[in-house]
């Protein structure tokens, strides 16, 4: 193996484990295709993909794919006895199997949630795959295995997430499920339940102040009352006095 051709898969596994979780055991999904090139390179998958991936590796197929394998007949026949050593993942197809490159591609469904690799020499197969975000695709020339660089697509995608524009719906799922187990979305619902909103003004600070009293000083009509009495007082001592020198 050479040096470059390693140091190139290093890279771009570094990118899938970084940018979309990819992680041990890597599951590789294989069809026809690859398995007879492997089989014409003399490359022994098994043993040779977990060093050039750096990881354990699952190899694995579907239904769909022996079955297409089996109708092609003795020109497939040493593929098919590759393929058949794999592990099966359950697909839709049970009752109406489709063709392996179909079956492949419904595996992935938009987003890989299952993070599965694509092998496969069918041209058709491998640009369906680079058209969508975070699908790494292997191939042979020329008797070597070759991870493919990064799509446009899997990079316009991460980009997008390092400015923060789009948020992988597994991650909110994530943190959804960290913050239920810190018990923090019960907190956060409690103090916005505690939260008041903002209301009108205080009724009692509208009122009109009542304007004080000087000191010393009284109210007008206080003074008249005052005044009167007294008036009144000086006139009946005024009366009693002149009855009193008549008197005597």
């Amino acid at each position: 193996m050479k040096l470059k051709r390693q140091k190139h898969a290093k890279k771009n596994m570094g990118f899938y484990k970084h940018s979309f979780h990819f992680r041990e055991p890597f599951q590789v999904l294989l069809d026809g295709t690859f398995c007879q090139a492997a089989l014409r390179n003399k490359i022994q998958i098994r043993e040779q993909l977990p060093g050039y991936l750096g990881g354990a590796t699952q190899l694995c197929t579907t239904r769909c794919v022996l079955k297409e394998l089996e109708s092609l007949g003795k020109a497939l026949y040493g593929a098919k006895l590759i393929a058949q050593r794999f592990q099966l993942r359950s697909c839709s197809h049970h009752k109406d199997p489709v063709s392996g490159s179909a079956c492949l591609l419904s595996m992935i469904e938009e987003s890989n949630p299952h993070h599965f690799f694509i092998a496969t020499q069918d041209q058709e197969l491998a640009n369906k795959v680079k058209k969508k975000a975070g699908v790494p695709l292997l191939f042979i020339i020329q008797n070597t295995m070759v991870l493919d660089k990064p799509s446009p697509k899997s990079l316009a995608f991460v980009q997008k997430l390092q400015m923060s524009e789009l948020v992988p719906e597994h991650q909110k799922q994530s943190i959804v499920q960290l913050k239920e187990k810190e018990g923090l979305a019960k907190q956060e619902g409690e103090k916005r339940r505690k939260r008041k909103r903002a209301g009108g003004p205080n009724p009692l600070s509208c009122l009109k102040k009542k304007k004080k009293t000087q000191e010393g000083q009284e109210p007008s009509a206080e003074k008249k009352k005052r005044r009167k009495r007294k008036r009144n007082r000086v006139k009946a001592e005024a009366v009693q006095s002149v009855q009193k020198s008549e008197e005597e």
